[in-house]
């Protein structure tokens, strides 16, 4: 049974960070990566990472994102770094798992205070 479960969501003040984790089972697991959802808005990518590594950011958010994987424990990280107002949207995590296909986390909050 593969499962992905979200967590290191919360409240920050406009400047701060936080790091969320995203931890997966039951798979080998090929690209992951982590998507977000504002109120009224269609959900967008943040960023992604292969299994070898390679990564890709929205320009929202390039050189203030960092996303990072061990391949070891199946976990992929997002690194939030001088968090924006309009960074505020649920976050939820995504990976390919090798042989089942695409699964989705249940998502943790993130907001942004200004």
């Amino acid at each position: 049974q593969v499962q992905l479960v979200e967590s290191g969501g919360g409240l920050v003040q406009a400047g701060g960070s936080l790091r969320l984790s995203c931890a997966a089972s039951g798979s080998i697991f090929g690209t992951m990566g982590w998507y977000r959802q504002a109120p009224g808005k269609q959900r967008e990518l943040a960023a992604i990472i292969s299994r070898d590594g390679n990564t890709n950011y929205a320009d929202s958010v390039k050189g203030r994102f960092a996303i990072s994987r061990d391949n070891a424990k199946n976990t992929v990280y997002l690194q939030m770094n001088r968090l924006k107002p309009e960074d505020t949207a649920v976050y939820y995590c995504n990976a390919y798992s090798i042989g089942s296909g695409v699964f989705w986390g249940q998502g943790t909050q993130v907001t942004v205070s200004s």
